[in-house]
């Protein structure tokens, strides 16, 4: 089974969606082959923002009411084991985090889901600037990766067009959000945007893998 997903580092449905997958995955024994494209959700972003005030002016919404739907996220993420602290996350801009993974995926691809994962904790676990060069050394350090050769790739500007590319091709078909998920096995394609209950997810990994897929419509 080869999975490709459209994701971004401050999008905790990103990391949410991608927790239930892989532990469907894992419940189903599959043998998946991961690939990540980027998708940035605040590509223009120079400074570290507020992730609240951030999320009330994304959505139209008052910091108060903000506030409760960013509490909600987190009882959803806690209740699938992650300890999501978004409301104190450093909204930052994550290319470099983009660039990173696919200097990773090119070079150690067998590192990449790992990496991905522990930048996520970084950002809404542990709310680490993912945006800093530190930041993002110490977390490939910490899967094994040298920490000198991250550290000269990160001061280089590669794999920043391969991250455009990704996003533009999302929109040029007509993706806008995060994330969305294309799930391949043999001839058949299973195409998911947003995030799934992990129960409705097993049922349509199940479907696809029997071939009941072609009876029934999950979007």
């Amino acid at each position: 089974m080869n999975i490709i997903y459209l994701s971004d580092f401050n999008c905790p449905y990103s990391y949410i969606g991608l927790n239930r997958i892989k532990s469907v995955c894992n419940e189903l024994n599959l043998d998946v082959e991961w690939e990540m494209k980027s998708f940035e959700l605040e590509p223009k972003l120079t400074t570290v923002l507020n992730a609240t005030e951030r999320y009330a002016a994304r959505h139209g919404l008052t910091v108060d009411d903000a506030k409760k739907e960013i509490e909600e996220i987190e009882k959803i993420a806690k209740n699938d084991g992650l300890n999501l602290n978004y409301s104190n996350v450093q909204l930052a801009n994550s290319k470099n985090a983009h660039r990173l993974v696919k200097y990773v995926e090119y070079n150690y691809p067998k590192l990449t889901q790992e990496l991905i994962l522990k930048i996520f904790e970084a950002n809404f676990i542990k709310n680490e600037n993912i945006a800093e060069h530190d930041v993002l050394i110490r977390t490939a350090s910490s899967c094994g990766l040298d920490e000198n050769e991250i550290s000269k790739f990160l001061k280089r500007e590669s794999y920043a067009i391969e991250v455009d590319l990704d996003m533009d091709e999302a929109i040029s078909n007509g993706i806008t959000s995060t994330p969305y998920y294309f799930i391949n096995h043999g001839d058949k394609r299973l195409i998911i945007p947003g995030v799934f209950e992990k129960k409705d997810f097993k049922i349509a990994f199940e479907d696809l893998l029997s071939g009941e897929i072609e009876n029934k419509t999950f979007i």
